[in-house]
C-alpha cells in the first residue's frame, strides 16, 4: 500500500527537508519502518532504544489517534495518511 506520511516540521531535518513522505506498509508500523528505512535519522526520535513508539509522539491515520485504533498495527488503505505530531509541554504552572 502507498501510504503518506506527514512530517512535522520539528522533524523534517531529518527527512531531507520533506514535508511529506511516500512509504509503504500494510499497518502504520510497516509504514513507519518504511519512512525510517528512507530517512534513518528519524528512528531516534520516533523510537525508544527498544524498538517501541515514543511516548511523546503520537501518530494519527485521518483524524484518529492510532493509540485509540489498533496501535502500530492498525491496518493501513492505499492513499492514507499518517501523521506525525510530537507532543509539546512546557509554560508556566
Amino acid at each position: 500500500m502507498s501510504v503518506t506520511v506527514m512530517i512535522p516540521t520539528a522533524l523534517r531535518s531529518y527527512a531531507d527537508g520533506n514535508a511529506s513522505i511516500t512509504c509503504t506498509g500494510a499497518t502504520v508500523a510497516e509504514a513507519l519502518a518504511s519512512l525510517t528505512e528512507q530517512h534513518p535519522a528519524l528512528s531516534k526520535h520516533l523510537r525508544t532504544a527498544e524498538g517501541k513508539l515514543r511516548s511523546f509522539v503520537n501518530v494519527y491515520l485521518g483524524e484518529e489517534d492510532i493509540r485509540y485504533l489498533g496501535g502500530e498495527a492498525t491496518a493501513v488503505t492505499e492513499g492514507a495518511v499518517l501523521t506525525i505530531v510530537p507532543s509539546i509541554a512546557g509554560g508556566r504552572s
